[in-house]
């Protein structure tokens, strides 16, 4: 299994040039769903809707989000919630617990760590992780300066 493409909305934040990817590659911009930001869930809990609340403003106006994003933008959200509950429990009672076994690593290490690992890979779908953070910032670009001649 490969890479996850990424949305063309992204490779062009990512690329050289106007309509261009980061190889230089005409990106095909696919199908032209109409950006409008999904309404929130009501199900969320108060850390998803929290996040959803942070994100969603500047998602939208990088035009990376559709009504049909909603599931994914949820599951990132409610993985981030799962990430934030763990670590407060683990920063309460301890990274370890005692057992019949002995000292054993607190159940909600675990948990953290595999939120963590699924908040970052939905956080990659939307241009959000820190690799991503310089080339959303390219969006910002008023075009003013002029090509590199050696790309």
């Amino acid at each position: 299994m490969g890479r996850t493409a990424q949305p063309a909305a992204l490779k062009l934040v990512k690329g050289r040039a106007e309509g261009r990817d980061s190889g230089g590659r005409e990106v095909t911009k696919g199908p032209t769903f109409k950006r409008v930001p999904p309404k929130a869930p009501t199900w969320l809990t108060r850390e998803a809707a929290a996040e959803w609340r942070r994100v969603v403003p500047e998602l939208t106006r990088l035009d990376l989000l559709k009504s049909e994003d909603r599931a994914a933008l949820a599951a990132y959200c409610e993985a981030w919630s799962t990430f934030v509950t763990a670590t407060r429990q683990v920063q309460k009672e301890g990274i370890t617990v005692e057992a019949a076994q002995g000292t054993l690593p607190h159940p909600a290490v675990a948990i953290a760590r595999n939120a963590a690992k699924e908040v970052r890979a939905w956080a990659a779908h939307f241009g959000l992780t820190p690799s991503t953070e310089q080339a959303l910032g390219r969006k910002a670009d008023d075009g003013s300066e002029d090509e590199n001649p050696f790309s």
